[in-house]
């Protein structure tokens, strides 16, 4: 039997980035605490950035997580939007790393696999669950 460990899970964004904080071992899964970091519309995009990794490394100093999961960039039609998604998951992986986290990545089907048990569900279900 594995001993429980804290797991943050991460879901990017340029001006929503969600988390949530799991603790899973034992053979089950222990809701902790979840939440999102809002960026500053107005705000240039580092700035955004830096309000990401400000935030990840906040939300790791309160709950100690040992380990990070973080959503992969999936695919868009706009270059600029995947491009934006890109550099915000990367704040947050650096925030993760720089506090001696592991970081492993989850495509969104996975993800929502695992906690709906559909890869195709909506991110209402994800939530409800």
């Amino acid at each position: 039997m594995s001993p429980a460990q804290r797991i943050l899970g991460i879901d990017p964004g340029s001006r929503i980035t969600g988390y949530g904080i799991v603790d899973a071992g034992y053979g089950k899964v222990v809701f902790v605490s979840c939440g999102v970091i809002k960026t500053t519309p107005r705000f240039p995009l580092a700035n955004r950035l830096n309000e990401i990794f400000e935030g990840i490394n906040e939300v790791i100093q309160l709950h100690t997580p040992e380990v990070a999961a973080v959503e992969e960039v999936f695919m868009s039609t706009n270059a600029g939007s995947a491009l934006k998604l890109g550099q915000a998951r990367g704040a947050a992986v650096v925030a993760a790393m720089q506090n001696g986290l592991g970081v492993n990545d989850y495509s969104a089907k996975k993800v929502k696999r695992a906690v709906v048990g559909y890869g195709q569900a909506e991110k209402g279900q994800v939530q409800r669950i």
